[in-house]
């Protein structure tokens, strides 16, 4: 029996098998609108098997996307769409998942195939946010610190984003908190250099993402999950660590956080990686044993063989996919097949099921 096939259940949802299609940046929207471009995208991959569909990086603000093009949620105008999406994904067997973030930053900034660089402000570019008033790198835009109004902004968007996403019909929420994005920002003593509440110590420069945790789980109901992406170590001297990371996933489980979604990187310019397949798996391994918490594994894993290992040994709960997805949709079930997992096929599919 395949580990990787076999359900996971998180509160009252049932996942029919451990892969997900990890958030994936299509910069594909105008006013933060999801297209047609994301119904094909997020549905072929539903249709394609897996147990748990994410979106992109939904921005809770305008101010808060990474690009001009980016998906938002910040107004209810937004709903219907994701609507058709998620009635979609669900009726694949699938569950609809939204990604939510505040790119802080990294906001204001040119799609990656035209150049990672500030956007001028003559072509729309805006003033963007972060605990200090640190750049990411020298062509990116200077950030203004938040002040306390603004950071109760940022609570309150991450809430109302939090409502119109159960609107809209989804069932898990992942709370974007990795990559250099505003809630890693203020994680990282490298870019948090408060000295206020928010900042120096450990316990302070958690708070805003505990907070923001804390006001999404009010008013995000008891039987659907929570997720919480982080970059469980900067790869840079100086930088959040995996023992941080540790302690910060024990605290939100009792904040009602359900899965810690384990990345790395993307806050440093001068990050070090140590990338080879299934190079991020150590982490979510660590987190799982010893913070006593479900974690999903991400980066590099390419194979069946790979994801099948990565639940078999315990490893972590979930295998999270975004290149290899990319690459093939169908992932799932050709990695059934491989396995010798059975797998409901879609009716009109099946009779492409018999290899011979």
């Amino acid at each position: 029996m395949s580990h990787l096939f076999s359900p996971l259940q998180l509160r009252e949802i049932t996942f029919r098998n451990r892969i997900t299609v990890s958030p994936m940046c299509e910069y594909s929207s105008t006013d933060g609108f999801a297209t047609n471009w994301h119904l094909v995208h997020l549905g072929s991959r539903a249709v394609g098997g897996a147990g748990l569909v994410l979106t992109e990086a939904a921005a809770v603000s305008p101010e808060g996307r990474i690009s001009i093009h980016d998906l938002g949620i910040w107004k209810d105008e937004h709903i219907p769409m994701l609507q058709e999406i998620t009635a979609f994904i669900s009726a694949q067997g699938a569950v609809p998942g939204i990604q939510l973030a505040h790119a802080g930053r990294k906001a204001s900034t040119l799609r990656p195939w035209e150049g990672s660089r500030a956007l001028p402000a003559e072509d729309g570019g805006w003033e963007v946010v972060a605990p200090s008033a640190i750049p990411f790198n020298d062509v990116y835009p200077v950030p203004v610190a938040l002040t306390e109004t603004g950071i109760r902004k940022v609570k309150d968007d991450f809430k109302a984003a939090a409502i119109r996403a159960l609107k809209a019909g989804f069932q898990v929420i992942e709370i974007h908190g990795a990559h250099g994005y505003l809630l890693h920002n203020f994680l990282s003593p490298l870019s948090n250099h408060r000295t206020d509440e928010y900042g120096g110590s450990f316990e302070n420069r958690i708070r805003l993402l505990v907070e923001t945790v804390e006001a999404v789980r009010e008013v995000w109901p008891e039987q659907y999950p929570l997720l919480l992406r982080i970059s469980a170590t900067d790869w840079a001297e100086g930088g959040w660590t995996p023992e941080e990371s540790v302690k910060l996933a024990a605290i939100v489980k009792e904040k009602g956080v359900d899965l810690v979604d384990c990345s790395s990187g993307g806050l440093a310019a001068h990050q070090q990686i140590k990338v080879g397949p299934l190079y991020q798996t150590p982490f979510a391994e660590k987190i799982r044993k010893e913070a006593g918490i479900a974690t999903g594994a991400v980066g590099l894993i390419t194979t069946a063989e790979e994801a099948e290992s990565i639940i078999a040994n315990g490893w972590a709960d979930m295998v999270l996919m975004a290149r290899e997805m990319l690459r093939d949709p169908y992932f799932p079930l050709r990695a059934a097949h491989e396995l010798g997992a059975e797998i409901k096929w879609p009716v009109q599919y099946e009779r492409a099921k018999r290899r011979k």
